[in-house]
């Protein structure tokens, strides 16, 4: 039996994934959580084998749990099912973790089948162009500098490259103003860059989208 667990901030998503997954007689849901609080204290009582894990959440992104899951929870698998078809979104996905990566448009078998090859072991994507792409982008030797950024290292990078200082940055992100000093450099060592003004450039010139 497949132990799944469904995190998603909308009812109705988590109740139209619970009837999909009820249908399959291999596959047992353990528990539904509306965000990371909720998650936390479901995973500790519940034994599961694969989350299902929305990106987009109130307070804690899917991002930063999934680095959190991955931490604590290794052996836990990550499906993440989202409405997010950028590459640059499906790659950071991947390099924090996750073993699959389904858009919400997804068809109700398309979910069955890659929670049981994710079971089996195996990573799986969506069958979209976008996905696809992202996935061969992937698997290339050389991968672009910012997709080497854990995801707290990223969040610096996209708020240094909106003009923000680092205490600003630390306010934002409810951190100490050292621990973005720290990450700061080592953000410019993978990146190969010295200065606020070049993470700036970077952005511009490789059409990074800062709101994230």
């Amino acid at each position: 039996m497949i132990k799944v667990l469904i995190v998603d901030d909308h009812f109705i998503v988590r109740r139209g994934i619970r009837n999909i997954l009820s249908s399959d007689k291999d596959i047992l849901i353990t528990g539904e959580a509306s965000g990371s609080g909720e998650f936390s204290c479901l995973v500790e009582n519940t034994e599961s084998d694969i989350v299902i894990l929305d990106l987009t959440m109130p307070g804690k992104s899917g991002l930063d749990l999934l680095i959190e899951i991955k931490q604590k929870y290794p052996d836990l698998k990550v499906i993440i099912l989202s409405m997010h078809n950028e590459e640059e979104i499906i790659i950071r996905a991947f390099k924090t973790g996750a073993s699959a990566y389904l858009n919400k448009d997804s068809i109700p078998e398309d979910l069955i089948k890659t929670i049981k090859s994710v079971y089996r072991g195996e990573n799986y994507i969506g069958a979209s162009l976008t996905a696809m792409t992202a996935l061969q982008n992937l698997k290339q030797e050389h991968i672009q500098p910012h997709n080497l950024l854990s995801q707290r290292e990223y969040q610096i990078f996209c708020l240094i490259a909106s003009g923000n200082s680092n205490k600003e940055i630390a306010d934002i992100l409810s951190i100490n103003a050292k621990t973005v000093s720290t990450l700061r450099t080592r953000l410019l060592d993978k990146m190969g860059l010295k200065t606020n003004s070049g993470i700036a450039a970077y952005a511009l010139n490789n059409g990074i989208t800062l709101n994230r």
